[in-house]
């Protein structure tokens, strides 16, 4: 049974370093959704609202109906989102593992925004002052919580699999 590993995590947290990883060493399709939303903006000058979202959903579920397992990399801050994301995988027939990255350390947190840049043309990332403005909703579900704080990407990524039964 193929399965969708559903990431979540303010900017900078280290969320999209772990997922790349995670898609490597499994094999897996790797979805971001901020590449498709860049895409969005270069290719169609469209104002993105959750299309993006909405075309990750469709692809990561044709993937996983072709019995590949699916890494999706977002902030997914949304309870809508998440549970969007639970229902592709339920649609499916996959198995679904939900995962949030987060960075209790605040300095080291702040640090990682500042002074990273985008490997995505075009797309600029995120103030410090916009990842703490950011709408990011309480979980109200299990999940697998990595702090990546103290932690290199490959602690996080084998904290990970032991989580998930990988």
């Amino acid at each position: 049974m193929p399965t969708l590993y559903i990431f979540s995590g303010l900017p900078g947290t280290g969320k999209t370093s772990l997922s790349q990883l995670l898609a490597r060493r499994m094999g897996a399709v790797h979805l971001r959704v901020d590449t498709i939303e860049q895409a969005l903006r270069d290719l169609c000058g469209v104002q993105v609202e959750g299309e993006g979202y909405r075309l990750a959903y469709r692809i990561g579920a044709d993937n996983l109906r072709l019995g590949h397992d699916v890494v999706a990399d977002s902030c997914n801050p949304l309870e809508l989102t998440r549970r969007e994301w639970e229902q592709v995988a339920l649609d499916s027939e996959a198995r679904f593992v939900n995962i949030e990255v987060v960075c209790s350390n605040n300095s080291e947190h702040r640090r990682r925004v500042e002074c990273r840049s985008s490997d995505i043309p075009g797309l600029r990332p995120p103030t410090w002052r916009e990842v703490q403005e950011r709408e990011y909703h309480p979980w109200t579900r299990d999940r697998i919580v990595v702090d990546t704080a103290a932690r290199s990407i490959e602690e996080s990524f084998v904290a990970v699999m032991a989580a998930s039964g990988g």
